[in-house]
């Protein structure tokens, strides 16, 4: 299978500095698809469920033992191999990914996504068993693309700009479950509308 270069480049607040070369596979590029069953009643679905908005009106979602209380979702296929998606965000969106047994009901730690030790993620700061483990630049592209090896143990989040690929962060771990790949949307109504939470998925 013929692989393609992806040039990537170190971030930090102070610079910005080309550092590698990454082989992308075509076969690692992973589609996604949202778990209807999963999502909170107070996330609205569009295009062909590919775009999740945060809304004030609740929607009428039949009740389910998997869906969130909290504003979060889970995609469908556990991730178990490598694998590599993009997706486009607005507002105060995180970036995700969790194990399945992550707990969907209530509002605490074990619930938030990056918040315990069943998931990671990033928004503008990357997050982890309540720990957080660097901060983003707020002017980050809309644009975040996501590798993880799950033999390999890593978990790498990107910004997407133009044919680069920025690196923001990159955790090293043992994964013991297949991941999930989730987004979450926080409720902070003093910095951002309802309509501007927003997160799609991208086709590679």
């Amino acid at each position: 299978e013929m692989c393609f270069q992806l040039q990537i480049s170190n971030h930090s607040e102070n610079y910005t500095s080309v550092t590698a070369l990454c082989l992308f596979c075509p076969s690692d590029s992973c589609p996604l698809t949202v778990d209807l069953n999963t999502v909170s009643t107070f996330l609205k679905r569009s295009d062909k469920n590919r775009k999740v908005t945060r809304v004030e009106e609740e929607q009428p979602y039949p009740d389910h033992p998997d869906r969130f209380d909290l504003c979060q979702l889970l995609c469908t296929d556990g991730l178990t191999g490598r694998s590599y998606w993009e997706v486009e965000w607005g507002g105060k969106v995180y970036i995700s990914v969790s194990y399945r047994g992550i707990n969907r009901k209530g509002a605490n730690d074990d619930s938030w996504f990056g918040f315990n030790d069943k998931s990671w993620s990033l928004g503008y700061a990357v997050w982890h068993d309540c720990n957080k483990v660097f901060k983003c630049s707020s002017s980050s592209s809309s644009k975040v693309a996501v590798y993880v090896d799950c033999p390999a143990g890593t978990l790498s989040f990107y910004r997407v700009s133009a044919e680069t690929l920025i690196h923001l962060h990159t955790f090293n771990t043992k994964f013991t479950e297949p991941l999930y790949p989730g987004f979450g949307f926080r409720n902070l109504l003093i910095y951002y509308k309802w309509n501007t939470n927003i997160v799609t998925l991208c086709e590679i």
